[in-house]
């Protein structure tokens, strides 16, 4: 659920006090961990860590004049979840955290780079910790930059069938010229015997 509150501080007193606890808490491991450069502030109406444009001045290619997203909190309908941009775009990063999460012994309810609790004793706030200060905001932005296009907008599906389309039919077409012109010195000596031929 997307809060319309304009600081951290008013989105943290809307929530029911055990739901603002367990934030709070999350919160305090993040902000002691949080590498230099990132900020804290509401964004898509939860609470966000972001490279700010002043360091990172493209901003987030789906909506440029967002700051580039790191990690989220959010209290939800049905639970409340720690949005985690490195662990989304980073496979190794991704793994690492998994295994250093179940080592705990917690049971992990994860998607992609979400992942789900419903009361803080379920998430081992040293992991994420961890997981914070481990992606420094270079780091951040170099992986981030790998995985769009120079123009700031990753390849959809579509654009990369049709590149491979494209590919196809440039192979085809020059296998098709290298075999007329493999053929075409044959013809023209036949057309010259014939035509020395009727000279005589």
């Amino acid at each position: 659920m997307q809060s319309k509150a304009t600081t951290v501080k008013k989105y943290l007193a809307e929530l029911p006090a055990d739901r603002r606890q367990a934030l709070e808490q999350v919160r305090a491991v993040i902000l002691k961990n949080l590498p230099k450069g990132y900020e804290e502030g509401m964004q898509y109406g939860m609470i966000g860590y972001y490279v700010p444009h002043t360091l990172y001045p493209p901003g987030y290619h789906c909506n440029p004049k967002e700051p580039l997203p790191f990690a989220s909190l959010a209290s939800q309908k049905n639970h409340m979840a720690i949005y985690l941009m490195c662990i989304y775009a980073m496979e190794d990063h991704r793994e690492w955290f998994c295994d250093a999460w179940i080592k705990t012994g917690k049971k992990l309810d994860m998607g992609k780079g979400c992942v789900r609790f419903k009361k803080i004793e379920d998430v081992p706030l040293n992991v994420v910790g961890q997981a914070i200060k481990r992606v420094s905001v270079k780091k951040h932005i170099e992986h981030y930059e790998s995985i769009i296009k120079p123009g700031g907008k990753r390849p959809t599906k579509k654009a990369a069938s049709k590149k491979k389309t494209s590919k196809k039919k440039t192979a085809t077409r020059s296998k098709k010229t290298t075999a007329r012109s493999a053929k075409s010195p044959t013809k023209k000596k036949a057309s010259s015997r014939k035509i020395i031929s009727r000279k005589k």
